[in-house]
């Protein structure tokens, strides 16, 4: 062997040998800089595990998720940012547990068939709208992690559905009396659990319309405060409406002109697909896909409008506090055929 050819081998081998030793030390790196970020992000969001095994698996659980985001991120092709949010140490079942909670109904309800929007012209709308600015909408609320009497084994849980309904109620009672007021979401959770809807256990917008309108109204929040669990149906703190409704109407499903035409004139209840990555870990941004459209939770459309970049959106409020996204709000890119971004078409509604 020539002098070059075996220079060249030992340097191939040492090479090799370099590499395979510096392996390990790059994922000890990796594996020290992710438990830093972990115990960073446990101090920023208040968490505490009850010990250190807790603590390890929580730790598994954030990094995957955390690798997730990380790479969803640095591939520049989405129109939305995503963060290692509060949630960011949950599973997906434990996350879809605690804080999604919609039951879609299998059937078209009673308030199917009306829809006294149909004849209006959106030429005629503005551009964009927010009822934020018109004073329609209350702050962000938090449904937390809503405590069921029992361990129920049904897959769907939570509250949203309670959030949602409220804010639209509380949207239109602005419209109509020109008083905002905070409504009362646990009179929902509390009271209405005679058929879909059952508390922390889940339910649907459309039948909490339907309560309140046989109810005579809904009691304010301050006279009924949310408690983020089950309780009693407290008759008397119910029996001081603050805020009334005849019904609730239906959009046409999967038609988004025509719930423009909806949230041009009232904020809208709204079906989405809650759980994926996608929207769940939303910081910011016109969130413009990469989620399913199975409809597991609920949030409420206060507008729509245009980005700087031309790509059309709806304002939607959610429940999860005003740490999560933009505030507590999301964009959702607004004008996709069929079913919506994340199914948000498929089972649009409001109160009337």
């Amino acid at each position: 062997m020539s002098a070059s050819r075996f220079l060249l081998a030992v340097l191939v081998v040492g090479s090799a040998v370099l590499c395979t030793a510096a392996a390990p030390r790059a994922l000890a790196a990796a594996a020290a800089a992710m438990a830093s970020r972990h115990e960073k992000w446990m101090a920023e969001h208040g968490r505490a595990y009850k010990d250190e095994a807790e603590k390890a698996r929580r730790l598994e659980v954030f990094r995957a998720n955390a690798e997730l985001i990380d790479s969803f991120n640095a591939a520049g092709t989405h129109s939305h940012r995503l963060a290692t949010n509060r949630f960011a140490d949950l599973t997906v079942e434990e996350f879809r547990a605690a804080r999604t909670g919609l039951r879609p109904r299998p059937a078209p309800s009673a308030g199917a068939g009306r829809f006294r929007y149909e004849n209006f012209s959106l030429a005629d709308a503005a551009q964009s709208v927010d009822w934020r600015a018109m004073g329609a909408v209350t702050g962000v609320k938090d449904q937390g992690a809503c405590a069921m009497h029992n361990t129920s084994t049904h897959t769907h849980a939570g509250c949203c559905w309670a959030f949602s309904a409220v804010a639209a109620v509380e949207g239109l009672n602005k419209i109509r009396t020109g008083r905002l007021v905070s409504l009362s979401e646990q009179e929902l959770v509390d009271c209405d659990v005679s058929g879909v809807d059952q508390g922390c256990d889940g339910g649907l917008m459309d039948n909490a319309f339907q309560f309140v309108a046989r109810r005579g109204g809904l009691a304010s929040e301050s006279g009924y405060p949310y408690q983020g669990r089950d309780g009693p149906c407290r008759s008397s703190a119910a029996a001081a409406r603050a805020a009334s409704i005849r019904g609730h109407e239906d959009v046409p499903r999967n038609n988004e002109a025509a719930l423009a035409a909806a949230v041009a004139n009232q904020p809208v209840s709204v079906a989405i697909n809650g759980e994926d990555m996608a929207f769940r870990f939303y910081d910011s941004g016109v969130l413009g896909g990469a989620c399913g459209t199975d409809l597991n939770h609920a949030i409420t459309a206060v507008g729509y409008g245009t980005a700087n970049d031309g790509t059309r959106y709806w304002l939607m409020k959610n429940s999860w506090g005003a740490s999560w996204g933009e505030g507590g709000y999301v964009r959702i890119r607004r004008g996709v055929r069929g079913e919506g971004v994340c199914g948000l078409a498929k089972l649009p509604s409001y109160p009337v």
